[in-house]
């Protein structure tokens, strides 16, 4: 779980989302193995997506920096990284959120694959966390699977 937000960082405003991400996470018995906050700055997130890969993780998903704004860079710096992205989840994230929050579709957050890695870049508020969890959960486990080797399994899906 990395968050990307300057005054997260700073220490000047908690880090919510990235606690409820990690909280999340830990409660469907995932195992979080790595957590850093980072300000939004490119060089740093991708220091941190690199170090989370150097550490094992097979999923790795940031909270923040995904808007119009212009310190927002989580998606130029995660999309170089990317061997293969897999716009559906950030699609239907985005779409997921819709119904509630229109501006929801403003998101650039991106998602794909490094080696055998998944990465998901979710929005920095504590909402866009939740909506993108909700889509994210029920493919977790069957993507990190796909991407170590698995085979398809029956009802699995893609």
């Amino acid at each position: 779980v990395i968050t990307c937000s300057n005054r997260s960082a700073a220490g000047e405003r908690p880090d919510g989302s990235g606690e409820l991400l990690a909280g999340r996470l830990a409660d469907a018995g995932h195992d979080v193995a790595f957590r850093r906050v980072v300000p939004d700055d490119v060089g740093q997130i991708r220091t941190a997506v690199r170090d989370a890969l150097a550490a094992g993780a097979r999923a790795v998903i940031t909270t923040g920096g995904t808007g119009l704004t212009p310190t927002d860079v989580t998606p130029e710096a995660v999309r170089p990284l990317l061997d293969r992205e897999v716009p559906g989840i950030a699609e239907a994230i985005r779409l997921t959120s819709y119904e509630k929050v229109p501006t929801s579709v403003l998101s650039r957050g991106v998602a794909g694959t490094i080696g055998a890695t998944l990465v998901v870049c979710l929005p920095g508020s504590t909402g866009g966390v939740r909506d993108g969890l909700a889509v994210l959960m029920p493919l977790l486990e069957h993507a990190v699977d796909q991407l170590g080797g698995g085979d398809h399994r029956p009802g699995g899906g893609v």
